[in-house]
């Protein structure tokens, strides 16, 4: 491929035939490697909008959605910690890794690519291919190595400064440079099928229903919706109303109230918060696709 001349492609972890091109070129939805940040005052999200809050250290950040979903990928350290914090709009799947490889920092940026309609990114330093949903390297020098995934929760921005006051707020670097605030994929979490994807889809479910995932198991965002809470084993689900679809309206602050979802694990008298993700139901399938979801 031209356009990797650095990238080792007789070490791979999935078939090649199942990266297929997503339409931008590589970089073409560019990262943000030197984040800015701002009060919460300051920042102007709007309290129902959906961010992704990470604390580490004591340091307690928002990356709203709002920029998410026009640059994927934000190359951050956190109370020393480098962190790269995801978003793929076209599975809805936040996660946050711990961006060290070998003992080193590295920086992420976008193939332009996808795989099952997930993010394909890659690494700096030596042009693996990564899948962001599952933060694991399947194609390139780094073929099956895994980033560590961290805590993170997606919840409204209102949630996080009841919770973190003094937090900070990603804030554009260029405010002019995108419609921030806008949704560039208006009413896609109400299409019956998922954008560039041909793989299993789930039994029960429209396949972009939400899902609560943890640890290789699912829930229903409906299910936890209907019950509030769901404990299995030690682990604790919770949904709270007021956090709008950044998919759905044209204005994301205008979306649907999907609510703001909780995953912890209780440690005696003490609940921590453990990763976890709302994603697309196909999602889960097409990466678990002998695990059913829990529907009622």
């Amino acid at each position: 491929m031209q356009a990797w001349p650095n990238t080792d492609f007789t070490r791979s972890a999935v078939p090649l035939a199942e990266i297929r091109p997503g339409g931008p070129d590589r970089d073409g939805i560019p990262s943000i490697d030197d984040p800015r940040f701002a009060t919460i005052a300051d920042a102007g999200v709007p309290g129902i909008e959906p961010v992704v809050s990470v604390a580490v250290g004591g340091e307690a950040r928002a990356y709203p959605l709002r920029i998410l979903i026009w640059h994927q990928i934000v190359n951050d350290s956190v109370a020393g910690v480098p962190i790269v914090v995801t978003y793929c709009p076209l599975c809805n799947a936040a996660l946050v890794f711990e961006r060290r490889v070998g003992g080193e920092s590295v920086e992420f940026g976008s193939t332009g690519l996808l795989r099952h309609s997930d993010l394909v990114m890659y690494d700096r330093r030596t042009e693996s291919w990564w899948q962001q949903y599952e933060g694991r390297a399947i194609v390139g020098l780094m073929a099956g190595v895994r980033l560590r995934q961290l805590p993170a929760r997606l919840e409204a921005m209102q949630r996080f400064a009841e919770r973190h006051p003094g937090g900070r707020v990603l804030v554009p670097a260029d405010a002019d440079s995108r419609p921030y605030g806008r949704n560039p994929y208006t009413g896609y979490d109400s299409m019956p099928t998922p954008y560039s994807y041909d793989g299993p889809l789930p039994e029960g479910l429209p396949p972009l229903a939400r899902v609560v995932a943890v640890a290789g198991h699912a829930w229903s965002l409906a299910l936890v919706k209907a019950r509030g809470s769901i404990r299995v084993d030690d682990i604790e689900i919770e949904w709270t109303p007021g956090q709008s679809s950044a998919l759905d309206a044209k204005h994301i602050a205008e979306g649907r109230d999907v609510g703001n979802v909780v995953v912890r694990r209780r440690h005696g008298d003490a609940l921590i918060d453990i990763p976890y993700t709302v994603e697309f139901a196909f999602v889960f399938k097409a990466f678990n696709p002998d695990e059913e979801i829990v529907v009622e």
